[in-house]
Formats: C-alpha cells, structure tokens, sequence
C-alpha cells in the first residue's frame, strides 16, 4: 500500500521501468526458449499490474471522492486508518500538526501498522481523522 507522496512517486518510477521492461523484451528477438521467455514477460506483467492497483487505489484515495471505505475487521484498521488519512487529503505531517506530534511519529505508526500506538491514540488518530468507526461486539461466536 502506498502511504506517502514519496511512496507515490517510487511506485511511478518503478510502474514505468517494468512497462519499459516489458516493451523492451516484446521487442528483441532471444535466443532463450519459449517458455522461459513467456514465464519473464509473465513476471513483468504481473507486478506491473500489482504496481498499478497501487497507483490506482492512492489515486482514488487522494481525490477526495470517497465518502465511505469498505467494511473491514478490526485487524484492518490500520490500514482504514492510512487510507482515511489520504482520502482526506492529509499528509502524514499534517495529521502529525493535529495531533500535537512529529511527522516521523505517523511514519512510525503506519510503517508498522500503528503496532505501538495505544488504544488511546489510535482513538485521537480516529477523531483527527473525523471519522467514524464501527465495530461490532458478538458474544454469541458462532454457536
């Protein structure tokens, strides 16, 4: 998942030189078997198209179009938590300003997936966000 502007445009860097790749190896002749060459053109293509699912989904985040971000389960969170915070059309510096903290502390956050954030913060990161979180509590598990 891309998280940062500075992510963003790696990842663009990166999309450009596997489709260079890729039009590159689409257009020598090789003496390397058949298969071989369809398994590396396979490859390529692959993490082109994770590449640009990537690109996409920041895209989408940061147009500011969204209103509402799919269901997910508690352990998602911290990704919800990145993903609000682009779709809102925060930098992790000025989510950093809200909250009274270093930018290198949100990179912190989300580069481990908020793994030390307490209970509490995670709660001043939601309402920062202005989001709200729905979570529900089932003590009948299945039986």
């Amino acid at each position: 998942m891309i998280k940062n502007e500075r992510q963003y445009l790696i990842t663009q860097a990166q999309f450009r030189k596997f489709r260079e790749a890729i039009e590159a190896l689409d257009s020598k002749t090789s003496d390397t078997h058949p298969v071989l060459m369809k398994a590396q053109r396979d490859a390529l293509k692959s993490q082109l198209a994770e590449l640009g699912a990537e690109l996409t989904e920041y895209e989408t985040l940061r147009s500011g179009k969204l209103r509402k971000l799919k269901k997910s389960t508690f352990q998602e969170l911290p990704t919800e938590l990145i993903r609000a915070r682009i779709a809102r059309g925060l930098t992790q510096k000025d989510l950093a300003r809200k909250l009274g903290l270093k930018e290198q502390q949100i990179q912190r956050y989300e580069e481990t997936d908020y793994a030390s954030a307490s209970l509490h913060r995670v709660y001043e990161v939601i309402k920062a966000l202005d989001i709200e979180v729905r979570e529900e509590v089932i003590l009948d598990y299945g039986n």
